[in-house]
């Protein structure tokens, strides 16, 4: 899978491997994309209407959107003269993927920590 990243002062450019992760999880750190992130969970939503409920200039949310665009975590649609943006969740996939491979380690430490415990005959 590739995925484009715009670092700023650069031109664009197409890169692939961890890409695609970590362009989520640098466009999820900031807390502003979170917010818009949510709203645009809710329904699609235009550029001024995210910029009004946030309290920030359309300038700023029109950055984010597109940070959040090339991430693969929203998508893009013209209705009319209007930008629609909506939350786009097999973006999402990458950065689950990787959390996911946490899981797995976490419940089996779990599972012997319980095991271990029942043999002792003490409660987890």
């Amino acid at each position: 899978m590739a995925v484009s990243i715009l670092v700023m002062g650069s031109p664009e450019t197409t890169v692939t491997g961890t890409a695609p992760l970590d362009a989520a999880l640098r466009a999820l750190a900031d807390a502003s994309r979170r917010t818009i992130l949510n709203e645009v969970h809710k329904r699609p939503r235009a550029v001024g209407e995210i910029a009004d409920e946030m309290k920030i200039s359309q300038q700023a949310v029109s950055h984010h959107l597109s940070v959040l665009r090339r991430a693969g975590l929203v998508s893009e649609r013209r209705e009319g003269t209007r930008h629609l943006f909506a939350l786009k969740t097999e973006g999402f996939a990458a950065v689950q993927g990787f959390l996911d491979e946490f899981w797995p380690r976490r419940l089996s430490a779990l599972k012997h920590a319980a095991e271990a415990a029942a043999r002792e005959g003490r409660d987890v």
